[in-house]
């Protein structure tokens, strides 16, 4: 990718795939993560690059929604990986900075359960306005979901009918709780 981007992300592959000391990642899930360089339009309405970890077999699936979010021009906060020194794995730092992010080895919220996230079949966008809400829990703290705000995911979005598309599943329409930063798509 050349340099006419604001580059938000340029983590060398080693330091974007870092471990997370406090949670260990087993080394056959570490192995299919790839580092995916991406571009996408921010809230300042110019082009940006970052990076979004996943599992390898998605990165096709990724390249086209970032190439749909371009061609919509839907704005995206920073595509940054979580184990960069401004979040060190700490979800709720990455999500109350509105960043989009992939692979991070941890359980679902008030669970032991593992998250997708951890085996990078999972992809959040703008957390601070598509928060994650069950009950008395929103995440990140403060967020409040408004669908007529710029950079929000609502039912009819073009994203959701891609996602849907390419076979991934939309936490917005989840009955238990609402996810509406949050795609995945369970590999075996």
């Amino acid at each position: 990718m050349n340099s006419t981007a604001i580059i938000d992300s340029a983590l060398p592959d080693a330091e974007a795939l870092r471990q997370n000391p406090a949670s260990i990642c087993p080394p056959e899930i570490l192995a299919r993560q790839a580092v995916i360089r991406v571009r996408y339009y921010s809230f300042d309405a110019q082009l940006h690059e970052g990076q979004v970890v996943m599992d390898q077999r998605l990165a096709e699936d990724i390249h086209r929604v970032f190439a749909r979010l371009r061609e919509e021009r839907f704005p995206l906060q920073s595509v940054i990986p979580i184990a960069d020194t401004r979040f060190c794995w700490d979800d709720e730092a990455s999500m109350s900075a509105n960043n989009s992010s992939g692979f991070n080895y941890r359980t679902i919220a008030r669970t032991n359960r593992l998250s997708l996230h951890a085996f990078g079949q999972a992809i959040d966008f703008n957390p601070l306005f598509n928060p994650y809400i069950r009950a008395d829990l929103v995440q990140p703290s403060g967020a409040i979901y408004d669908p007529t705000r710029l950079g929000t995911i609502t039912a009819d979005s073009f994203l959701v009918r891609l996602f849907d598309e390419l076979g991934w599943e939309w936490g917005g329409r989840w009955e238990d709780r609402k996810d509406y930063q949050h795609f995945q798509k369970p590999l075996k």
